[in-house]
């Protein structure tokens, strides 16, 4: 699966804000057809988006839309002007407000219709739900498997607060008066390991304070170190720094691959075929494998290149 370490909020009604879209160095561009854009201008939203989608000049990004959700008259008609209009330059529908996995079939289901009708290859338009209240959260599980199209689980932070009544105005930050841990903990952690368990990437959501980037490499590497994938940016300013937060350090990345290396000569034949040994002042066995596999994927995935190489003993001794 492609890395979605920065995802970018781009409103259905901005003509200018989709173009600059294009040229930023983001893993994801999400175009939004809900609370970004006012009810007026959702039908001329779904026009913009369709002739940005078609158009040239879009770099490696994955291009999704975000519809509104279920519970309002726009959903349908969002999903099928989107993919009849533009459905071969689609890679996901983002659902925003899932609170049950019926409403991750339904769409499912219009989308299959959809892609028979289109003539495009069936299952290819993923789906993104977003868990935004306490009701999703509570029925994660069914969610993430609701279908084979679901991808990512995404974190919706602002409606999330609200629906649980969190004393806060301040999206991504610490609630007055929580004063040890982390008062979004369980939320993350609840995502992640739903994610984790079905083999899908969790994304959490937006910092809003856009010119406090401090602010964001905060709410970032908190999420980041928990394993989360990537994360939204609202600005060009969090893009970089989303990219950076949620790839591996040089350092970090060279050692994964190193460790590898070393796992795979030493337990050949020709290095010995031996289970755990000593790299340096650390052994290594399986489980250390494992952990370096997911940091040298991460930066595989994010195109880094190694600075190191691993060079096999001279003789047993060593």
């Amino acid at each position: 699966m492609k890395p979605r370490r920065s995802v970018l909020a781009c409103p259905g009604s901005s003509v200018k804000m989709i173009a600059k879209a294009k040229t930023l160095p983001v893993d994801e561009v999400f175009l939004d057809l809900e609370d970004a854009v006012a009810p007026a201008a959702k039908v001329q939203a779904r026009a913009n988006i369709v002739a940005a989608l078609n158009d040239s000049g879009w770099g490696t990004q994955l291009r999704v839309v975000r519809v509104n959700d279920w519970s309002t008259e726009w959903t349908y008609a969002d999903v099928i002007a989107v993919v009849e209009g533009a459905g071969a330059a689609l890679d996901a529908i983002l659902l925003p407000k899932v609170t049950d996995a019926g409403q991750v079939r339904a769409l499912d289901l219009l989308l299959t219709q959809l892609e028979k009708t289109c003539g495009l290859e069936l299952g290819r338009i993923g789906i993104e739900p977003q868990i935004e209240n306490a009701v999703g959260l509570r029925n994660i599980d069914e969610i993430a498997t609701a279908s084979p199209r679901v991808q990512t689980l995404v974190f919706g932070p602002a409606d999330f607060m609200a629906s649980i009544n969190m004393r806060t105005l301040v999206v991504g930050e610490q609630p007055e008066g929580y004063d040890f841990g982390d008062a979004y903990h369980h939320i993350l952690m609840t995502i992640l390991l739903a994610a984790r368990a079905n083999g899908l990437q969790a994304i959490d959501g937006p910092y809003l304070q856009v010119r406090d980037p401090e602010g964001f490499r905060r709410a970032a590497c908190r999420t980041a170190a928990l394993g989360f994938d990537g994360k939204w940016v609202l600005h060009p300013s969090q893009v970089d720094l989303a990219n950076e937060i949620f790839s591996p350090r040089q350092a970090e990345y060279d050692r994964a691959e190193e460790i590898l290396d070393a796992y795979a000569y030493h337990t050949s034949v020709a290095g010995g075929a031996r289970g755990a040994v000593m790299l340096g002042e650390e052994m290594i066995d399986e489980a250390s494998a494992k952990m370096a596999q997911v940091v040298a994927d991460k930066g595989r995935a994010a195109g880094m290149t190694r600075t190191t190489r691993f060079t096999p003993p001279r003789n047993e001794s060593e």
